[in-house]
């Protein structure tokens, strides 16, 4: 039982993707006939890498598409530890963000999307450090549980165990997916995963070799396939998929543009039998795999030939044969059985879409809380001529209206109703942030939920529909429609939430002194006539003062703005300060942080109400400092924090105002990158610093996804890839009497403990004569690089290019980074 309810789960997934009903939208006459030629092809294929966009789109689209395979990419994680273009998101919001991104894509090539639980963390040089930070046996078995699940027949990894990938984790998926390839044909590995599945081995494992930059891993005794084909069906060549696919990777600035023409793809096999000329030579993907088969192949192909564009309706007596003969199968082994429910699942869907039939669950409300009473629509119009009937409908499986009724052409058939949600029902969050976890890994207890892309629907609506005399039970989830004046008609996932949320103002509170701070938290009502008191926990040596702690919220959506003060102490050590709710006399402790951009659906994160609290013993210079905007960063907050007057600058306010009253000015994470009117301000800037001001630049690339092309310092120097992603590398001092590490802070070894993620990315290498180096480190076994920090001086003041990781040292409230920043906004005027 646990395996067939395993197996539906990840069919009705496939289902979903196939025809998802969302924006309002359904498949077109030529997307219906290519995927009645879906119908009659039983192969699949795994391809496998590291992070969402490593994927090859161009060749996903083309499997799916032209050769009708089905296909999946399984990412090893979800981004998590990457760059963001679009915001300030980082860590486990980012990959959240990724995450969607990856299933926009999907949904524009056509494969499916699975993940293991391994978290992102970074940048990492070798598979050593990543198995060891991942821990290697748990992320090969979520690897093996894939296959067991997907059971493909041909795997495709895109990077190779060699290391031409260059990134550690690169270099690690492709060692899971060899060793996964073995170890999912062993019942001795991973024996805890056949009470839901069973062993699967796959015919061949492949290395989709690529020319990147100066790296060419292709070979003309490779396996050669022109995968630059045109589906007329679509109306598209697969490049040019790809580049819509690949271009909803946003978030790290990947839009691509539309290639047309002849694309071969290279590939190396690595496990399984020779080939001479095609992925799949010597393996079955047609009918006659399955018993019985032969016939079905022929009906589905007359169906095929006598589809008629204009009437689609027409094919729908061929679809009823051709769903009770699948249905009368009767498979020798479990791939077969996956096969026969795979293809019953497909025939359905392909049913209600020849039909016409529109059918959704509307909630009334976008959100409600556990116990709660929602109302919700239930909607349905068979939007053609054809025999339809409605013959009920239950909600989240239990039965509500039963009844019998034909279906009129185009008429629409709306019903209300009522239901109370269980008290003991999830909240909405995505399930592998649903519990605290390791650096290197989400957790997730249910075995049946890993490798999921996102959480099922949590509610959702069973329609009981016959379609001539075939009797179908299709499922929509609840979701909330609304209309936008400028977007229009739009939907949104239902949520799940508390009572009431809490947020606190900033997740780090950073004092530089003894002076009190005023902490400000929201109160949200998730429902109505929410009242309660809010409690404060602070470690040892902090002074917690209330105005008031108690809040009455009559309406749902109303917010109440809760103040304290907070006093550090001479003995206050950093802590965290913890925030909760108490409502009819049950603790509540959850923030809410929420995720809106154009392009996803929009997500929010669940997490306990908690800020961190740091006290330093900080000197600081002049504190009016100025802030050009980059991709996004917390570098601007986190400086107001320990008291700069912080003025973010426009591109007007650079062009017209007198720079000479900011002692610094600081550029944001990749601001040249994304701005290009900076390179126009260059002489401006280079002038500022000339008069005594000091310029501080943060990390930006030279790469394809921001090619530099702006001049940043008074002197040339060159950005490059290197960087030190041990976040405890040793730091040498090139100089210990720079004025930079004594004033007005002494800087030490101590202050680079305690980093995060990395020490630094994209250092600068090619130095004129006029910079100094400050640092020097490396990661284990390498050389040491000098790039981190490097400054000259320019007439009266100073310009500095650091691409040491601030943007995630100082929002994660690492003590030592603080210090160093300081000073750097201090350096003092040259003298003339």
């Amino acid at each position: 039982m646990k395996k067939h309810f395993l197996i539906l789960n990840l069919l009705l997934l496939l289902v979903q993707q196939l025809f998802p009903q969302v924006n309002g939208s359904s498949p077109c006459s030529s997307e219906l006939l290519l995927s009645l030629k879906k119908l009659n092809t039983l192969g699949s294929v795994l391809y496998i890498a590291a992070h969402p966009d490593d994927e090859n789109t161009r060749l996903l689209a083309y499997l799916a598409n032209e050769k009708n395979y089905r296909t999946g990419y399984l990412s090893i994680t979800r981004g998590d530890g990457g760059q963001n273009l679009i915001g300030k998101e980082q860590g486990e919001l980012l990959g959240l963000i990724r995450t969607q991104e990856l299933l926009a894509a999907r949904r524009k090539d056509g494969a499916e999307q699975f993940f293991t639980r391994a978290n992102d963390f970074g940048y990492s040089k070798n598979p050593e450090e990543t198995f060891e930070i991942w821990n290697k046996d748990s992320i090969l078995a979520d690897a093996v549980l894939t296959i067991r699940k997907f059971k493909p027949d041909v795997i495709i990894c895109r990077f190779p165990t060699t290391g031409e990938g260059g990134h550690g984790h690169h270099t690690a998926s492709a060692i899971l997916a060899l060793e996964a390839f073995d170890a999912a044909a062993d019942p001795n590995r991973f024996p805890e995963q056949l009470k839901f599945t069973d062993v699967w081995q796959s015919k061949r494992l492949f290395w989709n070799t690529f020319n990147f930059g100066t790296t060419n891993t292709t070979s003309p005794d490779q396996l050669k396939i022109d995968v630059g084909a045109f589906n007329p069906l679509l109306g598209k060549s697969y490049g040019e998929i790809a580049s819509e696919s690949r271009s909803m990777h946003k978030s790290q600035g990947f839009g691509s543009a539309r290639q047309r023409g002849s694309m071969v793809e290279y590939f190396k096999l690595l496990k399984g039998d020779s080939v001479t000329s095609d992925l799949f030579e010597s393996i079955s993907t047609q009918w006659d795999k399955l018993k019985g088969g032969d016939v079905i192949r022929q009906a589905i192909t007359s169906c095929i030939a006598s589809f008629q564009a204009d009437d689609p309706q027409k094919s729908i007596p061929a679809l009823v044969g051709i769903y009770k003969q699948i249905n009368t199968l009767a498979p020798t082994t479990n791939v077969d059985a996956q096969w026969k429910e795979l293809k019953l699942k497909q025939v359905e869907s392909l049913l209600v879409s020849f039909s016409g039939l529109w059918l959704e669950a509307l909630s009334s409300e976008y959100s409600s809380v556990p116990g709660q009473t929602i109302t919700y629509s239930v909607q349905a119009v068979n939007r053609n001529s054809g025999s339809v009937k409605l013959r009920g409908f239950s909600f989240n499986g239990e039965e509500d209206t039963l009844f019998s009724m034909d279906m009129k052409g185009n008429e629409l058939y709306s019903f209300k109703r009522k239901r109370q949600l269980p008290t003991t029902i999830n909240y909405s969050a995505p399930y592998w942030l649903s519990q605290k976890h390791v650096a290197g890994r989400y957790t997730v207890a249910e075995m049946t939920a890993r490798g999921r892309p996102e959480n099922e629907p949590a509610l959702y609506v069973t329609f009981e529909v016959t379609i001539l005399d075939l009797p179908l039970r299709v499922q929509r989830p609840l979701v909330y429609k609304y209309t936008d004046p400028v977007k229009g008609e739009l939907y949104r996932p239902f949520e799940i939430l508390p009572p009431a949320t809490i947020n606190i103002s900033e997740k780090l509170f950073v004092f530089a002194d003894l002076n009190p701070k005023e902490i400000s938290c929201t109160v949200r009502a998730n429902t109505s006539m929410v009242k309660g008191t809010l409690e404060m926990s602070v470690p040892k040596g902090w002074k917690l003062q209330f105005e008031d702690n108690e809040f009455d919220l009559p309406a749902k959506g109303d917010e109440f703005i809760m103040t304290a003060t907070l006093t550090p102490q001479k003995s206050t050590v950093t802590g965290v300060l913890q925030a909760s709710l108490i409502i009819d006399q049950l603790s509540y402790n959850k923030s809410i942080e929420r995720i809106e951009y154009d392009h996803l659906p929009s997500q929010f994160v669940l997490k306990e109400a908690e800020a961190k609290l740091l006290k330093l013993d900080l000197k600081k210079g002049n504190t009016h400092i100025a802030y050009i905007p980059g991709a996004g960063d917390e570098v601007a907050n986190c400086l107001k924090q320990i008291g700069y007057g912080v003025t973010v600058l426009s591109d007007e306010q650079i062009k017209h105002e007198d720079l000479s009253r900011y002692s610094a000015i600081v550029t944001g994470v990749r601001a040249y990158n994304t701005n290009e009117h900076l390179q126009v301000y260059h002489a401006l800037l280079m002038n500022y610093v000339k008069r005594g001001g000091n310029l501080i630049v943060q990390y930006n690339t030279n790469s394809r996804v921001g090619p530099l092309q702006a001049k940043i310092g008074p002197y040339p120097f060159t950005i490059s890839r290197e960087r030190v992603t041990n976040e405890n590398a040793p730091v040498q001092f090139k100089n210990e009497k720079h004025p930079l590490l004594l004033y007005p802070n002494k800087i030490s070894e101590s202050e680079f403990k305690d980093w995060v993620q990395e020490r630094g990315i994209y250092f600068a290498t090619d130095l004129d004569k006029n910079y100094e180096t400050i640092f020097a480190m490396s990661d284990p076994n390498e050389k040491s690089l000098e790039g981190s920090l490097i400054l000259c001086k320019y007439g009266s003041g100073n310009f500095v290019y650091t691409g040491l990781a601030f943007f995630r040292e100082l929002p994660a409230g690492v003590q030592g980074a603080y210090p160093l920043f300081v000073n750097l906004l201090s350096l003092k005027k040259n003298k003339k």
